[in-house]
Formats: C-alpha cells, structure tokens, sequence
C-alpha cells in the first residue's frame, strides 16, 4: 500500500522552530530573533550555567552505567521535582498522593499526560487559553482530544479578565480537562493573582474539572517558591491534577530535554495506581527516559551548596529579563510608538504579545529581518543593549503604516 497522500503532500512549518530554521537562512547580519523561547545573554548567547557545568562534571566523574533507566525515571530525579514543586514538608509530598515520573521535556510530559488520560477512559475534551503556546492545540488534537478555548485577555490584549475566563470555565462540562499555565503564561506573559487562583480552583472543584498545569518557566517570573503558589493552591483545594514540569529553560538545558510528569491524587494509593498507566504511556511512546540531563538537575537540586548556586543563577537570568522588559517599554514610549504598552513593564517570564496582527509580524520579518510568532510574540530576553534599536525602529516603521 503507498503513502497515504496526505503525507505526499508538505506540511506547513512549525510555527516556531519553523521560523528558527528561515532565521537561520536568512543571510542579513542585522536580524534579530525574538521568536524562539531561548533565555540569551547579553551578547546573544544562550548561556551554560555554572552550576550545570560543575554537576555535570560530578556527573561523568562518577562513571555510572548507562543501562536503561526505569520507565518512570531517576527515583532521586523524581524525588527532587516534587520537593521543586512542593517544598519538601508539604503535605502532597509526605502523604504520597503526589507521584512524579520523568519525561523528555515539557513537551514529552504533555503528551504522556495526554496518552495517560485516554487511555484509562479519561475525558476526551480540553479546555486552553486564548491565546496559548502554539503547540498546545496541535499536541492535543493529535493525542485524540477535541480542543476548546476559554478567554484569557481583557480588550486592551494587555490584562487579565478574570470574569471572562472563570465564566466559560463553568460552561465546561464536568470531567473536561483545563490546561492552565502555572506561572508566566505563554505568549501573553500575564498570571492571575493568588486570589484569582483560588476563583480558578473554585470553579475547577465545582465543575469537577481536571487541571493540567503547564509549569514550564519556574523561577522566572516571581521566584522559584513564588512561581509555584498556583501549584500549592490546587494541592491545597483538594483537587485531583497534574503538573507538566519542563527544566529546558530554568536550567538551561534546552538540548537534554529534561521534563516530568507528576499526578496529584486525593491520596497516595490513587496516586500509585494511576502511576501505573502512566508507565504503560511512556512504554509504549519512548519506552524509557534518557538520563543525562535529568543527571544533572538531580545533582544541583540535591546538593545545598550547588542548588544555592543554581537559584542565584535562575535570579540573574529572571533579573535580566525584567530589565529588558523595563528597557524595552521605555524605548517604545520614548519613540512615540501608539498604543498602551506600560502593562507589559509588569508582566512576568519571557514573553510579551504585542497584538501587531499576522501582517505586520510578516512585514517586519521581511522587510526587518525582525522575528516574532503569531501576532506579535516576542521573547523579551532575546533584547539586547545592541539589537533594542532596531526592534523598536521596525516597529515604528510598521505600525505608522
């Protein structure tokens, strides 16, 4: 039988890597790329971190086998994910109804979480933000689950409805799945309050909802603790939920693909069954998890000295993001540039979306060499000191127009 011919046919590009492949193309020295979610320094470099250096270091010193891994994981891994999430006294973790297993990045825990969900009868319909990260619809759509959406911004595209939100939520039929960003949210860069996590839990518990947190970014928005107050106020309400973890971005481990899957459960028996379809998912996915990254994040987390060092590091890089946020709304207001773009200032993690439309983001690739996702997705810690100016002077030439 030949290919089916659909699969003769191209398949548009992804709508970012994609545009990390037609940057790469693109001969001009002055493009500037803020469409790929990757922290850069100052000079433009994704930096590797002293601390990851120094563990991985321990890390092939100790010479260990590199037989296969459980196909849940590193146990000292997942022990250490679920203290990042919890603290290591939270009831969640002592009480065992929290059970983790690794995955390859966020992106592997998502569709684990997925698979996990269909295939012990689970609900076969999600709920996600409007706007979300690109990826989320295609994931779930291809998992078998029809996707729905629930408003997110207010009308100025810079704020929070809350109401708006909470009210299509208690549309959704009981047992649907909600996937929530756990701290700064992708693209808008816009959290609820800790009051409005508790509405969210609310209307979760009421609805009988099953949240998916997608907690990508910890650490980067208020704090590593900070960053996980939505996770302790779903624990703390008595729901059943489940945590995407992804460490490609506060560990700088993009290439490893570092990532897990924890389950919280109303206790720890429920907690240990559903671990057990959780296996069959990634038995049947990738069989097993690789190693060495999840290596190295267990050493710096389980070392006091080297963790002090890592969370000094996560501050510098989330230090260096809010300044460029700050940088950036000052230079769009000392330029005279319409709109309202003094929330942005607040906002927290990597990405700010501008609202230019699908047009002008075309026009500033091409005519710019300046690239951003969707309408106006940009990922604030790809400014620089050197490429601020012209990010800004496109943008004043397409927004006059």
């Amino acid at each position: 039988m030949p290919l089916p011919s659909r699969a003769l046919d191209p398949a548009p590009p992804d709508p970012i890597l994609g545009l990390a492949e037609a940057f790469r193309a693109d001969p001009r020295e002055s493009k500037v790329n803020l469409a790929v979610g990757v922290f850069v320094d100052e000079t433009g470099r994704t930096p590797v971190l002293p601390s990851v250096l120094t563990a991985e270091r321990r890390v092939l010193e100790a010479g260990a086998s590199r037989t296969y891994l459980p196909i849940e994981g590193r146990p000292g891994y997942r022990d250490a994910v679920r203290t990042l999430l919890f603290a290591p006294g939270h009831e969640a973790v002592t009480s065992g109804r929290a059970a983790t297993a690794q995955t390859p990045g966020g992106t592997g825990a998502l569709r684990v979480a997925a698979d996990f969900l269909l295939q012990t009868g689970g609900p076969r319909t999600v709920w996600l933000s409007q706007p979300t990260w690109p990826n989320h619809q295609q994931l779930f759509r291809l998992a078998g689950m029809a996707v729905r959406t629930y408003p997110y911004l207010d009308a100025t595209g810079r704020r929070l409805d809350a109401d708006a939100m909470l009210g299509e939520l208690r549309d959704a039929a009981p047992g649907d799945v909600v996937v929530l960003h756990g701290s700064c949210h992708n693209p808008t860069g816009v959290d609820p309050d800790v009051s409005t996590w508790h509405e969210i839990a609310e209307v979760a518990a009421e609805r009988s909802l099953l949240p998916i947190v997608d907690f990508a970014y910890q650490g980067f928005g208020d704090g590593i603790a900070d960053d996980a107050a939505s996770i302790g106020v779903l624990a703390g309400a008595g729901l059943e939920f489940l945590v995407c973890s992804s460490f490609s971005k506060n560990f700088a481990l993009y290439a490893e693909r570092v990532g897990a899957l924890t389950i919280v459960a109303q206790d720890a028996a429920r907690a240990d069954a559903a671990l057990t379809h959780v296996r069959i998912a990634i038995r049947s996915n990738y069989s097993n998890p690789p190693a060495h990254g999840a290596q190295i994040v267990e050493t710096i987390l389980c070392d006091p000295a080297l963790r002090a060092d890592w969370e000094v590091e996560v501050a510098g890089m989330r230090s260096r993001i809010r300044g460029n946020r700050g940088a950036f709304v000052d230079a769009l207001g000392a330029a005279g540039l319409p709109g309202e773009w003094e929330p942005l200032r607040g906002q927290r993690g990597m990405f700010a979306l501008l609202g230019l439309g699908a047009e002008r983001v075309e026009r500033l690739r091409r005519e710019f060499g300046v690239y951003m996702v969707g309408a106006g997705r940009v990922n604030v810690a790809g400014l620089t000191q050197e490429n601020l100016p012209r990010v800004v002077e496109s943008l004043a030439a397409v927004l006059a127009s």
